[in-house]
């Protein structure tokens, strides 16, 4: 039912599924999920059998609609691995300290508070208050199984989606599972932050001054990296540690969707931390999984571009005496008017993750010519608010793991740069589509090569000469698992081609202190006391920290639509004036997730 990507044209060609679902089980839950990305596996832990799926958010809307289909389809997929759980008697290990490394093994008991950060204790406090166990007594992990459903967004985001027919999940319907909202910021939000952050550094360029430290505070870009790792900690604990399987989704499941799955195997399985091991990551949960690096990174040409350099460089051409700006604006049209020739543009995606189907994906008509066109260069040019870091934040992430954990990865922090820099280099076919759909029907793979190719054939350049392979979970610094430590969180200094000591403050001699401008945008001012990234959980009984009453929440969707009501009525539904721009940013977020 798949064939040549016809079920779903942004999914790989391959969609694992249980064996007990059919494929009219499957069709029909399809319909239930924007663009048919149903849950489909994306990894199966090699140890205890628990999965991680992903998807895109369901077709609930206002009338709180369900599929049968699709709770059968998810009931399957929480329900495959063995029922006895393999480490529910197992005692607690004598650990040998021959590490300072703060990272967990698969069947260690309950860490000590020592070991943990506060974010991680209230994410697992409000966990366990859905559960209802008991206070008393240790935790054995592995015998508490918590089968969750990730939302990315934040919650306010996620229910205002009803409003245009989609939405997260009723879990009265999911009876099976709880569902957690993790806060992570849609990519307007995270192309702003980046744009800050240029901005702090670009005056540096031209005086003898550092970087403006309060500025790379204020863009909120470490806050956001951080963010994304305390999520990927989250399901990496549910699955390593609780032994449960979970659901990720955002809100089509291509953006903050990737960078959990993707950053939470790292964390969960070392071959993921091997040079071949991380390039099948990327291929697998980036490029199959149909994340859009064309649109993302602005690969194709756009007006933007000509009106950004022009006032960047020439200045306001209709101010007095600006003759060379004139001159360069004529220079720069001209060259617009090039690269626009026989090109019918249009537009290319919605105005958010993509909430609005479109037919981007059909089979394009061929055309009569010894080299086959596609209307991608014909038909496409790069809205600017679609492009966003996406990727970018993911690999950063990697590199403050990598930071964290020098000794448990294969490849170093130039592979992770170079990584960077070729995903913008447009030299290799391997990021300049959107889909693995179109990856086949331009015949990418024979006329392009592949960016993994130049590693390869380099591979010495990029190896880590401190690696460890070894994996011993009774030894301290060895562990399978790795989790992400958010107090050290910092800045990737050598990706921005800036000193150590102008982005992070100098390195402290004695014990490691974070600088204070780094620790205000990743925690408040109380070191280790960050919130955690967890801002909603809901179970069919009952809800914490969602806005939603933790009693009686039967109708938990309705009361938090309730809640979301009268911003509905004030977004892009009706004209705005200059007061209602000067509102709260909770109204801009929600109505820039709904355009």
């Amino acid at each position: 039912m798949h064939a040549d990507c016809q079920f779903s044209p942004t999914y790989p060609a391959l969609i694992p599924v249980p064996t007990a679902i059919s494929d009219n089980t499957l069709n029909y839950a399809g319909r239930y999920r924007s663009r048919a990305r149903v849950p489909i596996l994306t990894y199966r832990h090699p140890v205890n059998n628990c999965s991680i799926t992903r998807s895109s958010q369901p077709l609930v809307g206002v009338r709180q609609n369900r599929s049968i289909q699709d709770e059968k389809l998810l009931a399957t997929i929480f329900s495959t691995s063995r029922t006895e759980r393999p480490l529910a008697n197992v005692q607690t290990p004598n650990l040998e300290p021959e590490s300072s490394s703060l990272s967990q093994g698969d069947g260690f008991v309950a860490q000590s508070d020592s070991d943990s950060t506060n974010a991680e204790e209230l994410e697992d406090e409000m966990l366990a208050s859905i559960r209802g166990d008991p206070e008393e007594g240790r935790q054995v992990y592995g015998a508490q199984q918590q089968n969750l459903i990730v939302d990315a967004r934040p919650t306010v985001n996620a229910f205002a989606m009803q409003a245009v027919g989609l939405g997260s999940e009723n879990m009265d319907n999911y009876k099976f599972a709880a569902k957690a909202y993790l806060g992570i910021d849609n990519i307007h939000v995270m192309r702003d932050s980046l744009n800050k952050v240029v901005d702090a550094l670009k005056d540096s360029d031209i005086a003898p001054l550092g970087p403006n430290r309060d500025l790379l505070a204020r863009s909120g870009w470490l806050k956001h990296i951080a963010g994304i790792l305390d999520g990927a900690g989250l399901i990496a604990r549910q699955v390593g540690l609780n032994h449960s399987h979970v659901l990720i989704h955002c809100s089509d499941g291509w953006d903050r969707t990737s960078q959990l799955s993707a950053l939470s195997q790292l964390c969960l399985d070392p071959y993921y931390r091997t040079l071949e091991g991380f390039m099948v990551l990327v291929e697998k949960d980036w490029l199959s999984f149909g994340h859009m690096f064309r649109h993302r990174s602005g690969h194709l040409n756009s007006e933007k571009w000509f009106q950004i350099e022009n006032e960047r460089i020439g200045g306001d051409p209709n101010r007095e005496g600006s003759g060379a700006g004139k001159a360069l604006e004529n220079a720069f049209l001209s060259a617009k008017g090039f690269f626009n020739r026989d090109n019918t543009s249009r537009d290319s995606l919605p105005d958010s993750d993509g909430d609005t189907p479109t037919n981007e994906c059909e089979t394009p008509g061929k055309r009569a010519g010894s080299v086959p066109r596609t209307p991608i260069s014909e038909k496409e040019v790069t809205k600017v608010k679609e492009t966003s870091p996406v990727f970018h934040q993911f690999l950063d992430a990697t590199y403050q793991l990598l930071h964290q954990y020098p000794t448990r990865f294969e490849f170093n922090e130039r592979f992770l740069r170079r990584l960077l820099y070729h995903l913008y280099s447009c030299q290799f076919g391997t990021f300049l589509f959107n889909s693995e759909k179109e990856r086949i029907e331009t015949s990418a793979k024979e006329r392009t090569r592949s960016v993994w190719d130049y590693f390869l054939a380099r591979r010495e350049q990029f190896l880590n000469p401190q690696y460890e392979p070894t994996i011993d979970d009774n030894k301290r610094g060895k562990e399978r698992l790795l989790f992400p430590r958010l107090n050290e969180v910092r800045w990737w200094n050598e990706v921005f081609g800036r000193a150590d000591a102008e982005m992070n403050g100098p390195r402290p001699s004695g014990p490691v202190v974070v600088p204070a401008a780094v620790q205000e945008s990743i925690t408040p001012p109380t070191p280790g006391s960050g919130a955690p990234v967890v801002t909603g959980i809901e179970t069919a009984h009952s809800s914490v920290g969602s806005g939603v009453s933790g009693q009686g929440t039967q109708n938990a969707a309705s009361a938090g639509m309730a809640a979301v009501s009268a911003g509905i009525s004030n977004l892009a539904f009706t004209p705005k004036n200059k007061e209602n721009e000067q509102g709260s940013g909770k109204m801009t977020e929600m109505e820039v997730e709904m355009q």
